[in-house]
């Protein structure tokens, strides 16, 4: 079975995709975007004259178009996320090139926690793929199940580096197999499989022409995924990132307006809303975006409200429609263990919620996820890179929601108020009170 675009994927009018590429380390990651960049003809001039003199003759290093750091070319690695964009006649593109080496999967979270897709590589020259039950590497299976985990809604599978064994047919069947069952048991229903080799670009923006696969470019079908879901049908939510004060047209009765990017539902003039944490409600008097007066604001939007009256209303409070969240300081959640030191039970951190900041304290580790498995492990802390579910206490009760239904209201990240480093990342499954 080739990858195929799935029937809602046909050709329509697609906003810009975001998408991540992640995998192990060396997979091509770096080099799959240079080569997408390249043959999109996206590269300055003076980017392409100084990857000329680079390479002095020989073969272009397409990696450098990302690894920016001089860190990262001087280990060949990918240290930081970096951010590059281009265009075809059918769309745009905001790429993310997320670093392979465990000690950075934080920065794969976080970038995999805003995008539309994920394009895991999969480097065929680091299996053994002759095996009977191909095994797959721990990297890649982590990356796989973060970006599930995070409601990544387009999961592709890239098989790179296939220029480089010598039965590209049999090898590409085998690792799809493994891929296809590897997914089937972590729930992941991939978006696509597809072979490429990101050095010579088969298959990367031109179809592959071999007769054991027939199905579309990387290009492709990346240009027919869906963007995220972004809870449009959900009721009204925005978190408070700025409180404006702006004066009236005649100098007098001057009005709050309160900006935030809306993360589920519409909000319009004359909508009832509610506040969180006061409780307090009122109606939109105005609704506003980039300076201006409209009448309505979507999902993803940022926009400022004026409301019908004063309410006490600052930086990390919510506004709702009317009983859309119940307060909780309690919460079942995946949490996703980013740092060296392990997360312990009954240890305090921070945690933030949008734009506001709480003590929590873990109660309880119910289990860790065993990457190679899929199983359920009893577990009574998590290590570094390590996934499982845990129940946490709020020192103040938060406007927590399901994840699965709302990215922004159910997710946190998790502070160490000692190294104020970022430890974690909470997806909230449920709520106890």
């Amino acid at each position: 079975m080739n990858a195929v675009l799935k029937p809602h994927l046909e050709a329509r009018p697609q906003k810009a995709l975001r998408f991540l590429t992640a995998g192990s380390v060396d997979d091509g990651k770096s080099t799959l975007i240079g080569r997408l960049l390249f043959d999109s003809r996206a590269i300055l001039a003076d980017q392409m004259a100084h990857l000329e003199h680079k390479a002095a003759g020989a073969d272009i290093d397409l990696s450098l178009l990302t690894d920016g750091l001089e860190a990262e070319r001087e280990q060949g690695i990918t240290i930081d996320v970096a951010f590059r964009y281009f265009a075809t006649p059918r769309r745009k593109f905001i790429i993310a090139d997320a670093p392979g080496h465990e000690q950075y999967t934080r920065n794969m979270v976080t970038a995999a926690a805003g995008s539309d897709a994920a394009v895991v590589l999969v480097d065929i020259t680091k299996i053994d793929w002759r095996a009977a039950g191909v095994p797959l590497l721990a990297q890649t299976r982590r990356h796989a199940l973060l970006a599930h985990r995070l409601r990544v809604p387009s999961i592709v599978f890239a098989v790179n580096k296939l220029d480089a064994v010598d039965d590209p047919q049999a090898a590409f069947s085998a690792v799809r197999a493994a891929l296809q069952a590897f997914a089937h048991d972590a729930g992941i229903v991939p978006a696509g499989i597809v072979p490429v080799s990101a050095l010579r670009g088969d298959n990367v923006t031109t179809p592959l022409d071999v007769p054991w696969y027939r199905g579309p470019s990387l290009l492709q079908l990346l240009e027919h995924l869906p963007s995220a879901d972004d809870d449009g049908d959900a009721p009204m939510a925005q978190p408070v990132q700025y409180v404006a004060r702006v004066d009236g047209d005649d100098g007098a009765n001057p009005e709050r307006v309160f900006w935030g990017r809306l993360a589920s539902g519409r909000v319009a003039i004359g909508d009832e809303v509610q506040v969180f944490p006061s409780g307090e409600r009122a109606r939109v008097q105005a609704v506003r975006r980039a300076g201006s007066d409209v009448g309505a604001a979507d999902v993803g939007e940022s926009a400022g409200l004026v409301l019908d009256r004063p309410l006490d209303i600052s930086r990390g409070d919510w506004i709702t429609a009317p009983g859309a969240v119940q307060p909780s300081a309690r919460f079942s959640a995946t949490l996703a263990w980013l740092d060296t030191e392990p997360a312990r039970v009954g240890r305090k951190y921070l945690v933030r919620h949008a734009q506001r900041w709480a003590q929590a304290r873990i109660v309880e580790v119910v289990h860790r996820l065993d990457i190679q498995t899929l199983a359920p492990t009893d577990a009574h802390e998590l290590g570094v890179n390590e996934i499982g579910e845990v129940v946490v206490e709020l020192q103040q009760p938060l406007p927590l929601q399901p994840y699965a239904t709302h990215r922004v209201g159910g997710a946190l990240i998790v502070v160490d108020p000692a190294s104020h480093r970022t430890s974690g990342a909470l997806l909230v499954q449920g709520t106890t009170s």
